[in-house]
């Protein structure tokens, strides 16, 4: 039995408490209906009141993009390249992996696949403290590589100021417009459309908690990505592990929040950190499970189905088949998760609170529609087929159903129907009168 050294701190009531899930959607709700009510008045009025913002124009013209770029050092530019040109090698491997096909299913029945971009998509990328550009590499780059025509992304000042990095970021992805607006009056806008901001049909990207609710609250009207929560780190690590990267690294996954769960299921107690690990998520959110052995410990790992996984063993491969539920998994003490947050070339947008048991992370196919089509272009297959829906439909109790096949098998083989005969009648007895 795997053995808890250290267990999350439970929620406590009182002043120092996240804002309850209740009041969060009473919020978002409320800015929604204004929205919805009020268009572009009540952008402005709440970009004001959250982000002391209200420019004469919150769409940047391409003259301030490229003034914007044109400030910016060198080496932030020829970064920003590299890493977009990470990301672009993997979403083209990806959608690379994805294939139209046809097939003759039997003689003159023709069945066929297509995959055809979503028209529209809203990419947000998050501010507040910090300008997270990384976020437009992922969600902007990602969709244009999908085939996506438009991608509106939208950004919310820093601190009163436009964030130039992500900014450049955002028009280097392929951005087609560009705002600068954030929070939920940001996805209200690209949800609803208003009298200047176009309405979207998707959505990607992350965000605090109130745009977390507000892409809940859209979901339907417009495809979102995924219902994202605070960031999650797990690390499997054996005997052998450093126990300084272990600390560092659980440490690096806490700088997102202090509402980040950090876990590191370890066989050897000899690894735990301590002291090293000073921030407010590690002492609330942390764990440390010590198991008897990796088969144990890739197990309870499992049971988590932690958005990253960080794999710190003498064969780290062995996770790939040891291991089924992960939005993301890093090999080996040359890889961390902040590799995959900022440059290497994977997704960032990854599932959270359990949901990699059913989903993965934003990749080239979320921005794409898998649609099927058919063709029977041989009238014998066309009867068969008829006969064969009218039967099927009937123990259903589909007779609208069923008389549809029926009418292929008459025209197609000759086959008798009452029902057919019955209203060829009537509409000649209709007609004569």
């Amino acid at each position: 039995m795997p053995r808890h050294l250290l267990s999350p701190v439970p929620a406590q009531n009182g002043a120092s408490a996240p804002q309850s899930n209740s009041n969060v959607s009473t919020v978002v709700t409320g800015v929604i209906d204004e929205i919805r009510a009020k268009g572009d008045a009540a952008v402005r009025s709440y970009s004001e009141k959250f982000d002391k913002w209200s420019p004469p124009n919150f769409k940047l013209s391409k003259d301030e993009i490229a003034a914007i770029i044109k400030s910016l050092p060198e080496q932030v530019i020829s970064d920003i390249k590299e890493v977009q040109n990470n990301v672009r090698t993997f979403a083209e491997a990806q959608k690379s992996s994805l294939k139209d096909f046809e097939l003759e299913i039997q003689p003159g029945v023709f069945l066929g696949q297509k995959n055809v971009p979503i028209n529209s998509v809203g990419a947000y990328i998050p501010g507040g403290r910090y300008p997270l550009l990384a976020s437009a590499h992922m969600t902007i780059l990602t969709a244009k590589v999908a085939g996506v025509p438009h991608v509106s992304a939208f950004t919310p000042p820093i601190k009163g100021e436009i964030p130039a990095a992500t900014v450049a970021a955002m028009a280097l992805a392929g951005a087609d417009d560009i705002y600068i607006l954030g929070g939920v009056q940001a996805v209200a806008a690209m949800a609803i459309g208003t009298e200047t901001i176009t309405k979207v049909d998707f959505i990607a990207g992350p965000g605090n908690a109130y745009v977390a609710e507000a892409k809940r609250q859209f979901f339907g009207t417009v495809g979102i990505d995924l219902f994202a929560g605070p960031t999650e780190v797990l690390i499997v690590a054996d005997g052998e592990a450093d126990p300084f990267t272990i600390a560092t690294d659980l440490l690096s996954q806490a700088e997102h929040g202090p509402d980040t769960p950090a876990v590191l299921i370890t066989t050897s107690e000899e690894n735990m950190p301590t002291g090293d690990i000073a921030s407010v998520s590690w002492k609330n959110f942390g764990e440390v499970v010590l198991a008897k052995d990796l088969d144990e410990a890739y197990s309870v790992a499992d049971s988590y189905a932690s958005e990253h996984v960080q794999i710190l063993t003498q064969k780290p491969r062995e996770a790939l088949e040891k291991m089924k539920h992960y939005g993301a998994l890093f090999l080996g003490e040359n890889t961390c998760v902040s590799y995959g947050d900022k440059v290497i070339g994977t997704n960032h947008v990854l599932p959270t609170r359990g949901a990699a048991r059913y989903t993965g992370g934003l990749w080239v196919g979320k921005y794409l529609r898998t649609v099927t089509y058919q063709e029977v272009k041989s009238p014998e297959a066309s009867g068969e087929l008829g006969r064969l829906c009218g039967r099927a439909a009937r123990v259903e109790k589909f007779e609208g159903h069923a008389r549809s096949g029926d009418l292929r098998a008459y025209h197609n083989l000759g086959d008798k129907f009452e029902w057919i005969e019955v209203a060829k009648n009537k509409a000649q007895t209709t007609g004569s009168s």
